[in-house]
């Protein structure tokens, strides 16, 4: 007869690293439990913005286009510099494509859930949808409806989404244009990123 059994996530507070949690499972998590955890994700959040840094620069090299995915963005969020933007719609502009290196599938929805707690509707939706709105551009070259973005017509900040792809994304390979370097940008990330989170739950 087997002698061993199989506790499925008991809570032994005797003998764990008082730096991590004594649960294995979360429904059984005190307070204390939590505070260590929270604790964790603060310092997760206070250094976000140097993982962003790194991202990015990890969109240099190689390239179909004439410039790197790295210079792409370096010129969207020059171009919105020079039309005047605020300091968050540059960054919008920089991070438009940082889905490319985590998800290039859906790089447009994963870019825009990274920034979303940081940044207003509008800068969210138009980095959500930049990827479908691009489409005007070339998907009659697939025999893809060029105009799907239209669907979106009646939305509030549809207008904003087809200008930023216009003027700050399908133009924005040019290798002879004075891109404006990373280090000139990050100060503007930082301070993004700095923000207190909003609650995405609500």
């Amino acid at each position: 007869m087997s002698t061993s059994t199989h506790d499925t996530g008991s809570h032994d507070t005797g003998s764990h690293d008082p730096g991590t949690v004594a649960f294995t499972a979360m429904e059984q998590g005190t307070i204390e439990d939590y505070v260590l955890v929270f604790a964790h994700e603060q310092e997760q959040l206070d250094t976000q913005a140097d993982r962003v840094l790194g991202w990015l620069r990890e969109m240099e090299g190689p390239s179909p286009y004439k410039i790197s995915r790295l210079d792409h963005v370096l010129q969207s969020a020059t171009k919105a510099e020079a039309a005047g933007a605020d300091t968050e719609t540059i960054v919008c502009a920089l991070l438009h494509d940082i889905g490319d290196v985590i998800g290039t599938a859906n790089h447009s929805q994963v870019g825009a859930a990274l920034i979303r707690p940081y940044v207003s509707d509008k800068n969210y939706w138009v980095v959500k949808h930049h990827g479908l709105f691009q489409g005007y551009y070339y998907f009659g070259l697939y025999g893809r409806d060029p105009n799907l973005r239209d669907r979106f017509k009646d939305h509030p900040y549809y207008d904003a989404c087809v200008q930023f792809c216009a003027d700050w994304d399908q133009d924005c390979f040019d290798p002879d244009y004075p891109t404006k370097p990373l280090e000139h940008f990050e100060p503007m990330v930082r301070e993004i990123f700095a923000r207190d989170p909003a609650d995405v739950f609500e």
